[in-house]
């Protein structure tokens, strides 16, 4: 009993040590733990949520002189980065922003740029406030910006917007229009160095995750599980009419939630000048329309018996088929622009996994079963009897009329 007690000891102490270096680690990670060269010092610093960002700053309540450094890590040689202070709005239009990135002959470019419009190379030109000591370097995978600004006295809280985006040699690139790259807006305390996010970067992505769900939903699986439900079914006897009607409440439901989907699609473009995605855009129009046609053609819909049924049917299959296929395309499109957690992702290929993996089994079955009952019929019109010779029972109950003579 004795002996365990130093062993309890050490252990105690290590785990001690152990937990007090992680701690001093993750600390370490912190803005203010940052050292800059030449012994310049910045009172406040903020750790910015995405993008491998910070800003230091010192503000000078007298004379509204901003002095800022924004750090950039994890950067490439080949990206631009850019911080930016908006004076009218909380988006990328009208942001006044300062840019630096390595050019391919190594030496470092950094200007000032205007934001007019989404579609930008991030033009040089004056910014609507007074830019000195203007600097940028490019070190260990991060980008510095150095700048002093001369802001108006309107206040201490700015709305900034950071970024990050490609080169195509020397010439900047449009940067990613969604995660983080669309989340990089917000608010900045100049007293107490609080950055807070954007109520309107948050209220977008908010409405592009409702879009997302209700397409992934209504054109993604209800439609598919609409036509499986339609397929299959009807081959039993038992579920007619029954899978009529389920067919035709998965589908319509699909069909209402998706036009709501479609919907916030609109509103989100409306809200998003200058920033398209043209295929995923085209898909979801003509989804719309096939999906409208197909709810307007129940309404001519031939019965059974009549000569122009059969066109009919082949018009119905092939544009639900098209539909279910253009649905998945575009949700996978989707996917790509809205780049949820990987979870998400996952969660629906595997849902389209059970589906399909459902419509294989089914496929197979319902063919044994038309075949066994193709060859019962057969049987069953031979004379003299139905089934094993059985008189008047025939296949599923009904007799079967043996010849006169």
């Amino acid at each position: 009993m004795g002996g365990g007690r130093p062993l309890t000891l050490k252990l105690t102490l290590s785990l001690s040590l152990i937990t007090c270096f992680l701690l001093s680690s993750s600390y370490g990670q912190n803005c203010a733990k940052h050292s800059f060269p030449n012994n310049r010092v910045f009172k406040t610093c903020s750790d910015l949520p995405v993008l491998n960002s910070f800003l230091h700053f010192n503000y000078d309540t007298s004379s509204s002189k901003l002095e800022i450094a924004y750090r950039h890590s994890g950067i490439g040689s080949s990206r631009w980065v850019a911080w930016a202070i908006n004076p009218t709005s909380t988006g990328m239009v009208g942001s006044q922003a300062l840019v630096a990135y390595q050019q391919t002959n190594g030496t470092m470019r950094v200007y000032t740029s205007p934001i007019t419009q989404y579609q930008t190379q991030l033009q040089e030109g004056e910014l609507s406030f007074n830019v000195s000591d203007l600097s940028a370097s490019y070190e260990n995978d991060e980008i510095i910006i150095f700048a002093t600004l001369g802001l108006s006295n309107n206040g201490t809280m700015l709305n900034q917007v950071w970024q990050e985006g490609g080169l195509n040699g020397n010439i900047p690139q449009m940067h990613v229009t969604s995660g983080a790259n669309v989340q990089s807006m917000g608010t900045l305390n100049l007293v107490s160095g609080e950055a807070g996010t954007s109520n309107g970067g948050g209220s977008k992505l908010k409405k592009r995750n409702i879009h997302g769900v209700l397409n992934t939903v209504s054109w993604g699986i209800l439609m598919p599980m609409g036509a499986i439900i339609a397929r299959y079914l009807k081959v039993f006897k038992s579920a007619d009419p029954a899978w009529f009607y389920l067919h035709v409440l998965c589908q319509f439901s699909a069909y209402v939630v998706g036009v709501a989907g479609w919907g916030t699609g609109l509103k989100l473009g409306s809200e998003s000048v200058g920033i398209q995605f043209d295929a995923h855009r085209t898909i979801g129009i003509i989804l719309f329309s096939l999906g409208t046609l197909q709810v307007f053609a129940l309404l001519v819909r031939p019965k059974p018996e009549h000569k122009y049924r059969l066109y009919w049917n082949i018009y119905h299959h092939l544009v639900g088929y098209t539909v279910i296929i253009l649905s998945v395309i575009n949700i996978f499109k989707g996917f790509d622009i809205l780049e949820p957690e990987k979870k998400w992702k996952h969660a629906y290929i595997g849902v389209i996994v059970a589906l399909a993996s459902s419509a294989v089994l089914l496929e197979a079955y319902t063919w044994f079963v038309a075949i066994r009952r193709k060859r019962s019929e057969s049987e069953g019109k031979l004379p003299y009897g139905g089934v094993n010779g059985g008189e008047g029972n025939g296949v599923y109950g009904h007799g079967v009329r043996t010849q006169q003579a």
